[in-house]
C-alpha cells in the first residue's frame, strides 16, 4: 500500500519527466508524447488531455524573461538591431524548447492527482485504497483496548 501522492508531489515528479504515482518511470516516450502507461507501476496515462496549456505557460514564462532582458540590455548597451536579434531570438527557442516537455508533465501530474479528464476513475481507485489501508498495529491495539 503506497502514500497517497500530494498536489505538489506529483507536480514535481511530472516536472522532472516522471511518472506522478510512482515517481521512477518515464512520462514521455517521445519529445512531447506521453507513454500510454508508465513501465514501473502501469498507471494509465491515455486519458491525459494537456492539448495547447504547457505552450501557452511556456510562451507567457519565457516572453516574461526575455523581454525584461531585452528591454534591460537595450537601455544599458543599445546594440544594433541585428546583434539584438542575434541573442534573443535563440535565446527565446531554446528556453521555449528547454521548458515545454517539463511543464507539459507538470500538467499531466496535475491532471493525474486532481482527477481531471479521464483520471477520474484512477483517482476514485486511489482513495479507495487509502481509506481501506490497513491500520499499523500500535494503532490496532490501541482501538481494540
Amino acid at each position: 500500500m503506497n502514500a497517497p501522492v500530494s498536489f505538489p508531489k506529483a507536480s514535481w515528479r511530472g516536472f522532472t519527466m516522471k511518472c506522478p504515482n510512482c515517481g521512477q518511470g518515464h512520462l514521455f516516450g517521445r519529445f512531447l508524447k506521453v507513454v500510454d502507461s508508465c513501465e514501473v507501476c502501469g498507471e494509465d496515462y491515455t486519458p491525459q488531455r494537456a492539448d495547447d496549456l504547457p505552450a501557452y505557460l511556456v510562451i507567457a514564462v519565457v516572453g516574461h524573461l526575455v523581454v525584461p532582458a531585452l528591454l534591460a540590455v537595450e537601455m544599458a548597451y543599445s546594440p544594433p538591431v541585428w546583434l539584438q536579434l542575434l541573442i534573443w531570438i535563440p535565446v527565446t527557442g531554446l528556453a521555449a524548447i528547454f521548458l515545454l516537455q517539463p511543464v507539459k508533465g507538470t500538467i499531466v501530474g496535475l491532471q493525474w492527482q486532481t482527477g481531471m479528464q479521464g483520471f477520474e476513475a484512477a483517482k476514485r481507485r486511489r482513495d479507495r485504497e487509502t481509506r481501506v489501508a490497513p491500520l499499523p498495529n500500535h494503532v490496532s491495539k490501541e482501538l481494540v483496548s
